[in-house]
């Protein structure tokens, strides 16, 4: 009999004997042969070439070496698949295949003596493996074909060599259904050479093998799940190439050899044009490892290797790009899915205002409350660490998909809100009252009041209106106006403009307090400028943010506001929220917080906000140098400041107390705000900021082929030219420069590349 266990050496595969069912359970059991295999059933089938390899039909030579191998063991190994038959729907073959797996124990166990069963294991992904005593007069496949004949299960054709190994299970009885330990039993028997067993051949030939690798066409090189390019995962890159290029799925019959053929071609430039490098990393989308397979997959990497060089694809920089704006997220603290965990421990006062709703809406909820508690504070200032004084200026947008149960944020704002609305209502009543006993301008008997001052808008004003709110405000206690809207397109009906740019210098001007107002000559109109005291929360999309903010990204527009987003799992219930209940006892709970900051006034300073904020400014510089992402560290800068101005909101409403759970809430709320920003704004922050640099580089006195990028379309070519004053179509210029060698045509992404001669040539200035 025989039990292999398989490794590689200097890239080829070797095996040694197991002696013992103590060493064969204690190699199936690790726990990371648990952990494998838990990922493979998940459905990460690149995973499967990570598990022990196990060979039970053949000897090795003296070497160890499996390749090459002739000698037929006393035992067989043998591999039963079920493809389902076409034309069933997917709950169809789902259902034929489990019953098919169910059935097949019971029927070797039955016939375990007439077929000398030594091993059944489940398999890997669909199937079993079994090993059974080997009849010597007959060869390997002529054996295959007696098991299947005595148990009347058809075995897998593509795995009838001798030297086919096994991707093995654990030691757990759900997976290894049977053992006997004559399988280990070494006894030498006098064996012949097996006959009729076929040998596949490479398909490429020897100069080209030759060219590339020492490795022998019939080796499969194993793949490598920890290998990395600048610190990326290979397999993070290539999962990220499928996301952008292929709608997320990986190569399936039918497009395999053309989509791998793809991938090789786009990845080469970063494996230094090695072979060896490319097996390593590139997965067999084939599935198995049959010699047939493992061949095409070859092949049709080394076909990769042939084509001419042409530098690093523009492919590769967009998938490199966009893993390294995912790890400006990840350097926030969260994952690419998650946002980073909130603290356990809130203030009192974020713990009431968010105790009413579920555990996914609470991040928003804490997040979203700040801006109404902003608004009563009135006449006060905070220092940063810089000696810039802020007031409580907090503008809120809560993205997130179609109902994921947004509105959950309206109630606390609400109660919150109460003594405000309940002040602008005899306020409205007031400016009512004079207008109509003033209808017009040769009729006005009395000034408008100057002490009028509603600071709650609806979401329809003209000009006229939202300037007189910001000078009522202003004059009235330096108090701050609010405005909360269900669709953030709602907040160009704030002003007679109604266009996004409108709301984007609103948004600029509140944040940093600046004037604004309007000055006009007419007796009647409304004439007076005033620091911007606005704060607002607002709801969407992702799509609608992104199109809203879509010129505001790098204008300081976005960095300036307070981003919340709602994270619902397609595994948690998807049934309307189940919120607390709202009354007076919430009511009287909430007061003593609320009046805190209405009698707060003058400059505050508190040392401890002012060191933590010094510290998280420097924690984001290293954090922005470690993730190499720009984007982090630009709008880093502003998401300080808005957490650092949450502290001293808290610090005031709890008494002007500090503690470790407003310090706590302070880290996570400027860590949450970056992730959402880099969720949903990251990427295009960091091409927009790459693209400034790269115009720097290209200014000056160049010709038109420094002009361009490294890598670029022929429509960008004629821009190019137009934008230079030159006549023509220009495309003899591009013939000319392919002759002389100075730019190749990548077929792969249709684009032309300059060559590493042309940039040797200009001395790397490109």
């Amino acid at each position: 009999m025989s039990v292999y266990f398989v490794t590689y050496q200097d890239g080829a595969k070797v095996m040694r004997p197991v002696l013992s069912r103590d060493e064969y359970l204690r190699l199936r059991g690790s726990e990371k042969q648990k952990a494998i295999l838990k990922t493979v059933r998940e459905g990460d089938t690149r995973q499967k070439h990570r598990l022990i390899q196990m060979n039970y039909s053949c000897i090795p030579g003296e070497d160890g070496a499996l390749k090459g191998c002739k000698t037929a063991s006393r035992s067989v190994g043998m591999d039963i698949d079920f493809v389902a038959p076409a034309g069933l729907s997917e709950e169809e073959k789902k259902a034929w295949m489990e019953e098919k797996m169910k059935c097949v124990p019971e029927l070797v166990m039955e016939k375990r003596e007439a077929l000398g069963l030594l091993m059944l294991e489940r398999s890997a992904s669909k199937g079993y493996h079994l090993v059974f005593r080997r009849h010597e007069d007959l060869s390997q496949e002529e054996n295959l074909r007696w098991a299947s004949d005595v148990l009347g299960v058809k075995f897998d054709e593509g795995a009838k060599d001798i030297t086919r190994v096994f991707f093995t299970t654990t030691a757990d009885d759900d997976e290894l259904l049977f053992l006997d330990d004559e399988i280990f039993d070494t006894t030498p028997v006098e064996m012949r050479e097996t006959e009729n067993v076929t040998v596949l051949q490479c398909y490429s030939s020897e100069k080209a093998v030759s060219q590339t690798s020492n490795i022998s066409p019939l080796t499969s090189v194993p793949y490598d799940p920890d290998a990395r390019y600048n610190g990326m995962l290979f397999k993070d890159i290539i999962q990220k190439y499928w996301e952008l290029f292929n709608d997320g799925k990986e190569p399936v019959d039918g497009d395999r050899n053309v989509l791998t053929f793809e991938l090789a071609v786009t990845l080469r430039s970063i494996c230094g044009y090695s072979l060896e490098k490319m097996m390593q990393i590139i997965p067999n989308y084939w599935g198995t490892q049959n010699q047939e397979d493992v061949a095409e997959w070859r092949k049709t990497i080394e076909n990769a290797l042939k084509e001419p060089k042409k530098g690093m694809p523009y492919r590769l920089k967009q998938v490199l790009q966009a893993l390294k704006s995912q790890a400006g997220v990840k350097a926030c603290g969260g994952t690419l899915t998650t946002p980073p965990p909130m603290p356990k421990k809130l203030p009192p006062l974020v713990k009431l205002l968010t105790k009413n709703v579920p555990w996914f809406y609470k991040p928003a909820v804490a997040n979203a409350v700040f801006p109404a508690l902003g608004v009563h504070l009135h006449g006060v200032k905070f220092r940063y660490w810089d000696n810039v004084e802020h007031e409580a200026t907090f503008m809120n947008v809560l993205i997130g998909r179609q109902s994921i149960g947004k509105g959950t944020i309206k109630k606390p704002i609400e109660y919150i809100m109460e003594d405000i609305k309940q002040r602008d209502i005899p306020n409205r009543q007031r400016e009512a009252d004079w207008k109509q006993k003033n209808p017009g301008a040769k009729q006005k008997k009395a000034p408008r009041p100057t002490d009028i001052c509603i600071q709650m808008l609806i979401d329809n004003l003209t000009d006229a209106v939202f300037n007189q709110r910001i000078i009522d405000a202003h004059n009235n206690g330096q108090r701050f106006i609010y405005t909360i809207v269900d669709e953030i397109e709602a907040l160009k009906k704030v002003t007679s403009k109604g266009t996004v740019d409108e709301v984007g210098l609103l948004i600029r001007k509140a944040f940093d307090n600046s004037d604004a107002g309007q000055e006009r000559v007419g007796a009647d109109s409304v004439s007076g400028i005033a620091p911007l005291r606005w704060n607002f929360n607002a709801s969407t999309t992702p799509p609608n943010a992104r199109k809203f903010f879509a010129r505001m990204v790098n204008d300081g527009t976005v960095s300036r506001l307070d981003i919340s987003t709602i994270i619902h799992s397609d595994d948690d219930d998807d049934t309307a929220p189940i919120l607390g209940i709202y009354d007076h006892l919430f009511a009287n709970e909430l007061k003593p917080y609320i009046d805190r900051l209405e009698a707060a006034n003058g400059l505050i300073e508190c040392q401890q906000a002012k060191r933590l904020s010094l510290d998280m400014k420097q924690e984001n510089k290293d954090a922005a140098r470690l993730y190499e992402s720009e984007a982090y560290r630009v709008l880093s800068y502003r998401a300080n400041v808005i957490a650092w101005l949450k502290g001293m909101v808290l610090y005031v409403a709890h008494g002007y107390k500090w503690s470790h759970e407003i310090a706590d809430f302070v880290r996570w709320s400027q860590s949450y705000n970056l992730w959402c920003k880099m969720l949903y704004f990251g990427q295009q922050l960091e091409r927009e900021l790459r693209e400034e640099v790269e115009i720097q580089r290209q200014s000056g006195p160049q010709n038109l082929l420094e002009l361009l990028p490294d890598e670029f379309t022929r429509e960008q070519y004629h821009q190019m030219r137009q934008q230079q004053g030159r006549k023509g179509d220009g495309e003899s210029t591009l013939r000319v420069w392919q002759n002389r060698g100075y730019i190749a045509y990548d077929d792969v992404c249709g684009r032309f590349c300059k060559t590493p001669e042309y940039k040797q040539k200009i001395g790397g200035k490109v």
